[in-house]
This record gives structure tokens, sequence and C-alpha cells, in this order.
């Protein structure tokens, strides 16, 4: 199963966040908006990924709820048709929640860097170090928590879980 390293944090100035990754990146960012519907499962978490244009993705990952970087493994489906395939798995697993949100992607190196506007939470950072097959996760740890630095996140500011579990949902 892929995997990559993650973290993710409150955002109290996005233009400042943003205007130093554009440093690090020199390209973006792509705006994309999602809506994310989250469905009750029995390991992990679940959610169908829906994209403007009604195309999508069905995600399966497992991440510990925890601060700082953690390795989230995770499995994806792509479909052409995101509102059918949410409303088949809402018929036979019933929907936790939707998030909603526009996120900012810039890429430093193996890096996904998210700058995320969620309805009703606010303003967001997450890194993702996409991890190659044979990786060490302890570098990807490292990637991680370099790029925190460059972008003036202090510890403090990390969260654990998924925009979900922030909403109460």
């Amino acid at each position: 199963m892929p995997a990559n390293i993650e973290i993710k944090a409150r955002v109290s100035d996005p233009e400042a966040l943003l205007a130093r990754a554009r440093t690090l990146t020199g390209v973006g960012p792509e705006t994309i908006l999602q809506t994310d519907t989250f469905f009750h499962c029995e390991t992990g978490r679940l959610k169908v990924r829906e994209f403007a244009d009604g195309t999508g993705e069905l995600i399966s990952y497992h991440r510990p709820d925890s601060e700082g970087p953690k390795t989230s493994s995770y499995a994806i489906a792509r479909t052409t048709d995101a509102g059918t395939l949410r409303d088949v798995l809402a018929a036979a697993l019933s929907v936790r929640g939707v998030v909603h949100k526009k996120r900012l992607l810039l890429l430093a190196g193996r890096t996904r860097i998210h700058l995320d506007e969620v309805e009703g939470l606010g303003s967001f950072l997450e890194l993702e170090v996409v991890l190659s097959k044979g990786d060490d996760p302890k570098v990807g740890e490292k990637e991680a928590v370099d790029l925190m630095e460059k972008l003036g996140i202090l510890p403090g500011d990390l969260v654990s879980g998924a925009y979900i579990d922030l909403l109460g949902e």
C-alpha cells in the first residue's frame, strides 16, 4: 500500500504562509475545490473526494491520530462519476460527515504542500511527503520537520486527526 508522511497545522496568516511556500516551490499554487464525504467504516477512514468537474477518488487511509509527522498508508481508486459512487456508498455504509474545502497545492520536491480553507474550521496547512517503495519513513519525517521550520510552523500549531474529526462529525 502506498504511504506518505503527513502533518496538519492550523494557520493564522494564510497569505504569509503562501508567500513562504512560494519561495520554496517557485511555481503555483494550483487551486482545487474538494468535497470529501466520509463513511462509517470499521478500520481507518473511507471517503469519496469530489472535484468540481464531477470526477473524484475513493480513498481509504490509515494513520495515527497524533500531532507531528506520521505515516499514512492509503489506497486510491479514481472515478469519472464521484456523485454516483458517493450515493452507492452512502446507501451501504451511511455517511459520517462532509468536508468542503478550497485547497491551494504547491510542490516542493516530493512533498505536496496544501494550504486549505476548510468550511466551518478555517485555515490549515497539510504537508504530504510522498514515500517511494522501500523508503525509510524516518527520512520522510525529517523532510516534513525541515519544511515545517522553513514555513514557520510551530509545534503548537500542529493538530491531530482529520478535518472530519475537527468538525465533530
